[in-house]
């Protein structure tokens, strides 16, 4: 698959057309126009592109790591090691090519915002579609992150207090509703209000060593693990058509085996957040946004490979969707592990939250300037509204479950290749080209895999009354 970086005009760099003469080489690097003398720019996006590239790495990057990470292992189970991670390259690659599309269709018409990417392509109507999407899509995502909040850190608090008190009756601070609350105004919405994204590297970063710290755990329990795993309460039983030895399995085919292909398509999910973190980079061009999403998904992939890959040969065929379950509960460095992914958790929302804020201010404010009481009001609503939903509505992860299987696939397969087609005029890409041929199969894939996603959410409604789910 080419991604056509090495061409100055498919990668945005210079525009279309003889540039103007008062244009400065600089301008043209970029593709955030100047305002007219004597204007101010409007700052919808709170432009101020000085976001060095490691900070927009470890923002990405955070956009890109899910919960998901915990069901890796099981995926691999389902798929042998070597299937698993050459789909998991396929995926990654897929997602760098369709962060290109992305931003080019951005360099090219000089917008730095995906719902007016949206506009340009159909209109005023696919701008308010693209802006649905994002937010449905991460309000999901929102959601879902503070349900592992509220249903793990109660667990986590009580194994820390058990030796210490034997009282039944359930205190507030054990109660999963009252502790979403606290996060969220504690320390997801002063994040929330800070006025650049960029500020949020220091915490993505945080959130990162979290998840370091948990692969490093992975790794080490790999070794002080024996395997089978058959004292106290360590034993298991392998999940059907699972292998219950230790041999290691290169390539494996069963019946949870298509499960996965929706599984890893959404593991590199981050196009939400790619514009709103290229507007803020410091010397903004395509070419280096294109180089913080690569070393982002490059980083991410070898994460998850390294989790999964661990996690499977710690448990092999016992191995459970959720691998943090299958540890001892009373052991002192899993506990610890549940921390760290509550605290990466945590610290992810406020990075899912930006986007959410960026659609609403272009779909109602789009040409007014910064405003904190705007600002502040809309990030309060959405927390206010996501709490609401997770502690009222019981089964808000089944529901943001089928919207993640439409909105996830369009925003990583569908969007970019059909703004890809839509705004790059024939003039310049026929469509009978290799790119635009690309952009087109890239769109069919996309439905494919959401028809899939679908297909596997109703089928374990129909069968079981509950969905594993492919969001986030």
């Amino acid at each position: 698959m080419e991604l056509m970086m090495g061409e100055p005009r498919m990668n945005g760099l210079v525009p279309r057309g003889p540039p103007e003469p008062e244009q400065s080489q600089a301008e043209l690097a970029g593709f955030l126009p100047r305002p007219p003398p004597g204007k101010q720019a409007v700052q919808f996006s709170d432009f101020e592109g000085k976001t060095s590239l490691g900070m927009s790495m470890f923002n990405l990057s955070n956009a890109i790591m899910g919960s998901g990470i915990l069901g890796l292992a099981y995926a691999m189970a389902n798929t042998g090691v070597l299937l698993f991670l050459v789909l998991l390259l396929c995926m990654a690659l897929l997602s760098a090519y369709s962060i290109h599309l992305l931003l080019t269709c951005a360099g090219f018409v000089g917008i730095p915002a995906y719902e007016e990417l949206g506009r340009r392509a159909f209109g005023t109507s696919g701008k308010v579609a693209v802006a649905g999407v994002i937010c449905l899509h991460n309000i999901g995502a929102m959601s879902s992150y503070l349900y592992i909040i509220k249903s793990e850190l109660p667990l986590v608090i009580r194994t820390f207090l058990d030796a210490k008190t034997t009282d039944s009756s359930s205190p507030w601070f054990l109660d999963g509703n009252v502790l979403i609350v606290l996060v969220s105004i504690g320390i997801v919405l002063p994040l929330a209000l800070m006025r650049h994204l960029g500020y949020l590297g220091y915490t993505s970063g945080l959130s990162l060593s979290c998840m370091v710290f948990f692969l490093a755990s992975v790794i080490y329990k790999k070794f002080s693990l024996e395997c089978p795993l058959t004292s106290g309460n360590w034993t298991t039983r392998p999940a059907q058509g699972l292998n219950d030895t230790c041999e290691v399995q290169f390539f494996t085919i069963n019946s949870q085996t298509a499960y996965t292909i929706p599984i890893l398509a959404f593991a590199f999910v981050c196009h939400p957040e790619v514009l709103p973190i290229y507007t803020e980079l410091c010397r903004p061009s395509q070419r280096r946004m294109q180089a913080v999403a690569n070393m982002s998904i490059g980083a991410m992939f070898l994460m998850y490979g390294l989790t999964a890959t661990f996690g499977y040969l710690t448990f092999f065929g016992h191995v459970e969707a959720e691998m943090l379950h299958m540890y001892s509960q009373e052991d002192l460095l899993i506990l610890c592990v549940r921390l760290a992914v509550l605290m990466a958790v945590t610290l992810t929302i406020p990075v899912v939250l930006f986007p959410i804020r960026r659609a609403i201010q272009q779909l109602l404010f789009p040409t007014k300037a910064f405003s904190w009481t705007r600002h502040g009001t809309i990030a309060l609503g959405l927390l206010a509204l996501v709490n609401v939903l997770v502690i009222f509505v019981p089964n808000i992860r089944d529901i943001f479950g089928v919207i993640g299987a439409t909105s996830a696939p369009s925003l990583i397969f569908i969007l970019p290749s059909i703004f890809y087609i839509r705004i790059i005029p024939r003039d310049q890409e026929a469509l009978a080209s290799r790119p635009k041929i690309q952009a087109a199969t890239f769109t069919a894939l996309g439905i494919v895999i959401m028809a899939m996603s679908l297909g596997f959410i109703f089928t374990d409604w129909a069968v079981t009354g509950q969905s594993r789910g492919a969001g986030h």
